[in-house]
């Protein structure tokens, strides 16, 4: 994965409009936050989508870092924040990631004109 330069993204983002695409997005704290800095439990959240197909109408990568993108939808949005590294892989998808200071991730959204194995 290489680090977000939006010049670079924003094409690759919006060759994803029109057509049905497929949308795996993650995002978790899970493990990371079961003990606070004093100890204390904490709760874990986590959201999970697996081959959503969705239709774009418009995409857009924006902020300074980490990113935030915007994918419009038939009759809504779809929105991520805290986007530090992307790749575009040989099969054509498109890997977003999130990555704390430590190196672990905490939001992924990727983009495929196929399927995700399941």
């Amino acid at each position: 994965m290489k680090p977000i330069e939006k010049e670079e993204l924003q094409p690759v983002l919006e060759s994803f409009m029109g057509g049905p695409v497929w949308l795996h997005l993650e995002t978790t704290n899970g493990a990371y936050a079961a003990t606070g800095m004093l100890g204390q439990k904490q709760m874990a959240v986590c959201a999970f989508i697996r081959n959503g197909e969705v239709e774009i109408s418009r995409a857009q990568v924006a902020g300074e870092g980490p990113f935030r993108t915007g994918l419009q939808i038939n009759g809504g949005w779809i929105y991520a924040e805290g986007l530090t590294d992307w790749e575009l892989d040989d099969q054509g998808r498109l890997l977003l990631a999130g990555h704390d200071e430590g190196g672990r991730m905490a939001i992924c959204v990727e983009l495929s004109r196929t399927p995700f194995p399941i």
